[in-house]
């Protein structure tokens, strides 16, 4: 499993790749319509079928090597705040690394997703992954598109993607690099 970040750390958080025992803490997140939005999962029915679905696009993006959401934990107190990962995506044509992450709404403003986005893009680019990274962000979601800004992405372009009006944020490996 080439891009998910098992087993690293940040400052406050542990990678770990998702499991079966996690499904009760994730049905929270899928509640939330203006996320499941953003995921491109509202029209699904219910929050639990909103959930098994993106329970089982991760196992088959483990099982392919295609990535995958990351379970972030709170170092200290072992708790999930979120996900976060590398998914190899094919939009336009193109296969293309994308920074993804969604973090539960009680752990929302504290940072988690800076953090982990942030190192996300250093793992991709420090084992030469690509070439570039992105971040395919709904048109209305502007946090999300301030936490690429913040990760030095800039929006590269306004497109379709999953019949949702997306902007793809970029950060290429030169910019990248004169960051550091």
């Amino acid at each position: 499993m080439k891009y998910t970040l098992e087993g690293e750390e940040t400052e406050r958080l542990k990678f770990r790749l998702l499991n079966e025992k996690d499904f009760d803490i994730w049905i929270e997140l899928f509640e939330d319509i203006e996320v499941c939005k953003f995921l491109g999962v509202d029209k699904i029915k219910t929050p639990k079928e909103r959930c098994k679905l993106w329970f089982e696009m991760t196992f088959e993006r483990y099982r392919d090597d295609l990535g995958g959401a990351n379970v972030l934990l709170d170092k200290l107190t072992n708790e999930i705040v979120g996900h976060c990962g590398l998914i190899v995506r094919k939009i336009e044509n193109k296969k293309e690394i994308e920074i993804a992450y969604s973090i539960l709404p009680e752990h929302r403003k504290k940072g988690f997703a800076a953090e982990s986005t942030k190192k996300c893009k250093d793992f991709a680019f420090e084992n030469d992954f690509s070439q570039s990274l992105i971040s395919i962000i709904n048109t209305e979601n502007i946090n999300s598109e301030k936490v690429a800004k913040n990760n030095g992405m800039r929006n590269d372009k306004t497109t379709e993607y999953k019949e949702m009006a997306v902007n793809i944020y970029r950060i290429d490996i030169a910019e990248w690099k004169m960051s550091k």
